[in-house]
């Protein structure tokens, strides 16, 4: 068996082991609870109503980091980003982007699949009001290490939102010395050259719907941070920028 074949395998049984997970049991009480309740729209569906595993491609060489699951979207259809407004701007631009083999997302056996893609979350369980604690927040980020250090291809992790920028530095902080958050700040359309062996770090305004829809972040906003991820991966070399530097879109 082959290494790719190993980490494969490693991501489908860590995946498992989150969906038996029992890290953060006021979460797991709060997803039951909604998916009893129910939202109106959803009456006759039937909830997911447990964590959530993330997914994608095992080869991928972009990994995307959201926050948490949402109540009536991932919660209930059973995938990340899917059945919600979120997921709706989410895949439609992964798909602009070649990371996706369709523009919509709706269920978990829709047929979407991404490529050189993975998505994965800071926390598994939909959070209420969408606001994990600190603490849920450091019993889940295990999971995410585990998986960084089974994506061996990941080149660029785009944060989506300041709690994931967050999420994900104090994973890097752990592996080597950083500079301070000053000279790296979160931004949209920030791009920063860790240090080896981290891979680069892209950041943008969370697609939640709030966001989309005052126009803090546009469709064309997220597409030029895609763009800027897309030169990175096919030229091999980076953008310009100095170790810590910044590239800013305008927004």
């Amino acid at each position: 068996m082959d290494k790719v074949t190993q980490r494969s395998r490693k991501l489908q049984e860590l995946q498992k082991e989150i969906l038996a997970s029992k890290a953060c049991p006021r979460l797991a009480k709060y997803c039951q609870k909604v998916a009893k309740q129910k939202r109106a729209m959803f009456r006759d569906q039937q909830y997911w109503g447990k964590s959530l595993p993330s997914f994608g491609d095992p080869k991928a060489e972009l990994l995307i980091i959201g926050l948490a699951p949402a109540a009536h979207g991932g919660n209930r259809t059973g995938r990340m980003f899917t059945g919600d407004r979120s997921g709706d701007f989410l895949f439609q631009a992964l798909h602009e982007a070649g990371f996706a083999n369709q523009p919509a997302s709706l269920h978990r056996n829709d047929g979407l699949k991404l490529r050189n893609c993975y998505i994965t979350t800071v926390v598994r369980w939909a959070p209420p009001q969408n606001k994990p604690t600190p603490e849920e927040i450091r019993r889940c980020l295990p999971f995410v290490q585990r998986e960084l250090e089974l994506l061996a291809r990941v080149k660029v992790v785009l944060v989506l939102g300041r709690l994931a920028y967050d999420a994900f530095l104090r994973l890097a902080r752990e592996q080597t010395k950083l500079p301070p958050k000053s000279r790296m700040p979160f931004r949209h359309g920030a791009a920063y050259k860790l240090p080896s062996p981290l891979p680069r770090l892209h950041c943008s305004y969370h697609p939640s719907q709030h966001n989309t829809q005052t126009g803090r972040l546009t469709r064309a906003m997220f597409r030029r941070v895609l763009q800027d991820i897309q030169k990175y991966l096919s030229r091999g070399t980076g953008l310009r920028s100095r170790s810590v530097g910044i590239r800013s879109a305008s927004t």
